[in-house]
């Protein structure tokens, strides 16, 4: 045995390590600013054709309308997580590396999950306790996602109520209030239309990656499995 196998995997650089979130974590700040600048010229057009002065870029990165357009679109995100984190526990797909084995429906025994007495010394410290701990560690990344998604429709609702008042008043037209917005076409408009796309997605990466490959991608089987073998990874 080599010294590399007596310590363990070679630890590479910080960000090699941790590249995946970084790379997406970057692309999502810059995307934000390009964001944030076309909304904010296409919102002074609009301005001046209803013959009213345009703002800054600080002004409309502060507004409404851009918290709006921005937090409708991360609710619609933590919606499709939070329920594909919690679809995969009981519905799978046959052929699908997305879905977990056939025969693991369900939430799987304790010695599965490596919990409680079957817990190693490299398990998270609450998933070896026998407690409250152990039930909501079991469930944190659901709860979390289902969290993120409250918050953020939360923050939808009401900074669309916002900007939706304010288009109101420049109509000379009454406000219609937080609950008047939940219940408006303008509301249910925009949030139908980025859960349609969300759970069209899932279900196509769902049943493409039954029988479509991508080489060194943990997303894809290995090329060569079979089309049937499902929640193996490559």
């Amino acid at each position: 045995m080599n010294r590399q196998e007596r310590s363990g995997p070679r630890q590479g650089s910080f960000w090699r390590d941790n590249s995946l979130t970084l790379a997406f974590g970057i692309a999502f700040l810059i995307v934000l600013v390009g964001q944030a600048v076309a909304g904010h010229a296409e919102f002074n057009e609009q301005l001046t054709v209803d013959g009213l002065q345009q703002l800054s870029l600080g002004q409309y990165v502060t507004s409404s309308d851009f918290a709006v357009d921005v937090t409708e679109n991360w609710q619609s995100e933590f919606l499709q997580f939070s329920l594909y984190i919690f679809g995969t526990v009981w519905l799978v797909q046959r052929g699908s590396p997305e879905s977990k084995e056939l025969h693991k429906v369900g939430t799987e025994s304790d010695r599965e999950q490596r919990m409680g007495d079957h817990a190693t010394p490299d398990s998270p410290r609450w998933a070896g306790t026998k407690d409250w701990r152990q039930g909501v560690y079991a469930r944190s990344l659901g709860l979390v996602m289902g969290g993120l998604f409250v918050l953020s429709w939360t923050a939808q609702s009401i900074t669309g109520m916002a900007a939706y008042d304010e288009q109101q008043l420049r109509q000379l037209q009454d406000p219609v209030g937080w609950g008047g917005y939940l219940a408006s076409p303008d509301f249910w408009n925009r949030t139908l239309q980025n859960w349609q796309s969300e759970l069209l997605a899932v279900a196509a990466m769902v049943i493409l990656s039954v029988y479509l490959r991508q080489r060194g991608s943990p997303e894809s089987k290995p090329v060569g499995a079979a089309h049937t073998s499902t929640g193996v990874e490559g």
